[in-house]
């Protein structure tokens, strides 16, 4: 496993939409901080909204020319408020699938960012989208940023008012915090792999360039612990195997090389780590987790709880590798 890179280019996908344009920001307002430069990628294939397909070199070049034209017009409407040096910003087009060409630009990027696509959670798990697709085969991280508004929410309201009995109209609301998303903090789902320590540097480099604290979140079942000292053949009172998990978070901690002056609290709690990590995602500012846990699965997948959360997560999400 390769060392994380923490200073090398944000790659991030745009192609027009409202998701992309979001992702082009938050990746601006990054490098801003941090004095990264920013490659804004545009993967394209050719469509019948494009007009007929060139046939000669010239109409090639012309239309890589108006291509590089809407890049430039995406990136300048990006950047009307955000103080950053234009020489740090890239443009690249590619003609190939906005995944594929991600993957090759952004192969030995500090991290890849996109927009989480706008449709229904249903299509994500049945067709996919360029989030998944992309923080399925990215071997650096990938951050995936989560625009305003929730697709979910009328479809809320359709089934509580499905299932509600008589006349009554009645509204989902789903829960959340009263703090703005700004001053709420960074979290880090750990589970004592080698890949949190990944994970854990990662969150600490973003926690401490926005100023933001960061809680390191170790999610629990007994399964999980596996043996603890004392009680190899029986079940621990759940006080000692809160105490243990609590000592796994603590180590990790210790073993982190953190920047100093970050505000660091862990929390421990005795929860599956999908639910508790979707869950953490209301209240957080952004999301940070490893692509795989201690269940052993090959890097080239994702493991079921970053499946789960790249999903369902409410907030802006960064799944390292």
């Amino acid at each position: 496993m390769s060392t994380l890179n923490q200073q090398g280019d944000l790659v991030v996908g745009v192609d027009g939409s409202a998701e992309s344009f979001g992702a082009l920001r938050w990746a601006l307002g990054q490098a801003a901080l941090s004095g990264q430069s920013v490659n804004a990628v545009y993967g394209w294939s050719y469509s019948w909204d494009m007009g007929p397909e060139p046939q000669t070199d010239e109409e090639v070049a012309e239309l890589r020319v108006t291509i590089a034209d809407r890049l430039r017009t995406w990136v300048d409407d990006a950047t009307k408020d955000i103080d950053i040096d234009r020489d740090s910003i890239k443009l690249t087009s590619f003609r190939a699938s906005g995944a594929a060409a991600l993957l090759e630009i952004g192969a030995n990027a500090q991290q890849i960012v996109v927009g989480r696509r706008s449709m229904s959670r249903v299509a994500r798990w049945l067709v996919g989208s360029l989030s998944s697709s992309v923080a399925e085969d990215a071997t650096v991280p990938v951050t995936v940023i989560r625009t305003a508004g929730d697709e979910d929410l009328d479809v809320q309201d359709q089934i509580a008012n499905a299932l509600t009995p008589e006349d009554t109209e009645v509204h989902y609301e789903r829960p959340g915090s009263p703090v703005p998303r700004v001053g709420r903090p960074v979290v880090v789902g750990v589970d004592g792999s080698a890949l949190s320590l990944r994970a854990l540097s990662f969150a600490a480099r973003l926690a401490t360039l926005n100023h933001a604290p960061l809680h390191v979140m170790f999610c629990w079942t007994l399964r999980d612990l596996g043996t603890i000292p004392g009680y190899e053949t029986t079940v621990a009172p759940m006080e000692v195997a809160q105490e243990h998990a609590k000592g796994i978070v603590e180590r990790l901690i210790d073993e982190t090389d953190l920047p100093q002056g970050l505000t660091v609290t862990p929390d421990v709690f005795h929860i599956s780590a999908g639910k508790g990590l979707v869950s953490a995602s209301r209240y957080a500012r952004h999301l940070v987790v490893g692509s795989r846990g201690l269940s052993g699965l090959d890097a080239h997948f994702l493991g079921s709880v970053s499946k789960q959360v790249l999903n369902l997560a409410e907030c802006n999400l960064t799944i390292v590798h």
